[in-house]
């Protein structure tokens, strides 16, 4: 992708999540539509995407897959082993919120739409596997911040039975074994897929209504900002580098790897009682600052032959 495409990509992207916004501030989208709407990406939309996807790869792309995953174990591991050293001599509340958020990205959702338009559907099949052990330690190491470190098992097994990794699973199966599925279905699935990128853009505009943004900036909030956007996908890059890894997969590890912190960080936050408004404040934060760095990194990317 040359570097008009990117732009133009972007513009779309920002133009449609302008819309959010516009309908969210209208009243058009109140907060239980906006929940609504992000339980049906979450379970429908982007399964689908994911599914069709996977349909239309031809099949020996398997061994290009294997390097993604270990990308994205790689990518993972750094991030915890990061978060278990910065945040050292901050208040315990806020060791949490800043472990989690370094951890557990917005990739499954907002990185979910801006592969896909950036890449393609190679580019949504790259995501869907780099994205199981974030899943993964999403759902285990991450919750394990908030629970004071406990093993959870139930935990555990809604990060495997979660619909995206069902999806990837069910996936899988078709690329690998040539699984037809009949075209009706194909296309129903397609129909839904198409809603992705348009739908997750309207839900993130929405987000971003919803917080004062002169309470957001502050030291640590920028900071973490910084390590979140910037630090872990040039690590990203630096790690696809010397595996030589093919650009195209280099370009969607590094995107994904430079999404905002996760919206689930907020969720943990309220569900646990700890440090909610600090949670808030950095999602909203990163998932701005991040409308600007993501198409930075795609000049990057196209400026270094990776995209």
């Amino acid at each position: 992708m040359d570097a008009q495409s990117m732009l133009k990509m972007q513009a779309i992207m920002f133009l449609l999540m302008a819309a959010g916004i516009w309908a969210k501030r209208k009243g058009l989208m109140t907060d239980a539509g906006k929940k609504c709407l992000t339980d049906m990406i979450l379970h429908i939309i982007v399964p689908c995407n994911i599914v069709y996807a996977f349909a239309i790869i031809d099949g020996s792309a398997m061994q290009t897959f294997g390097t993604v995953l270990l990308i994205g174990i790689v990518t993972e591991i750094a991030s915890i082993l990061l978060s278990m050293v910065l945040y050292r001599r901050l208040a315990k509340g806020e060791q949490t919120i800043l472990k989690y958020a370094t951890v557990c990205s917005n990739a499954g959702f907002m990185g979910n739409a801006i592969a896909e338009g950036l890449f393609g559907s190679i580019g949504m099949v790259y995501t869907s596997i780099y994205l199981i052990p974030q899943r993964l330690f999403m759902w285990s190491v991450g919750v394990s911040y908030f629970s004071g470190g406990g093993k959870d098992k139930k935990a555990i097994f809604k990060a495997l039975t979660h619909p995206c990794l069902i999806a990837v699973y069910i996936g899988i199966a078709i690329m690998t074994f040539r699984i037809p599925v009949p075209e009706i279905l194909l296309s129903a699935i397609k129909k839904s897929s198409d809603c992705c990128t348009a739908l997750s853009m309207f839900v993130i505009g929405a987000i971003l209504t919803e917080v004062d943004f002169r309470t957001v900036f502050s030291k640590k909030t920028i900071l973490f900002s910084a390590l979140r956007l910037i630090g872990i996908p040039a690590l990203t890059l630096g790690v696809c580098m010397l595996a030589g890894a093919d650009p195209l997969v280099t370009g969607v590890a590094v995107i994904l790897a430079g999404m905002p912190a996760g919206a689930t960080t907020s969720i943990l936050a309220a569900n646990y009682n700890v440090e909610e408004r600090f949670a808030a404040k950095i999602v909203v934060l990163t998932t701005a600052l991040s409308m600007a760095t993501i198409p930075i990194w795609g000049l990057v990317l196209i400026a270094t032959g990776m995209a």
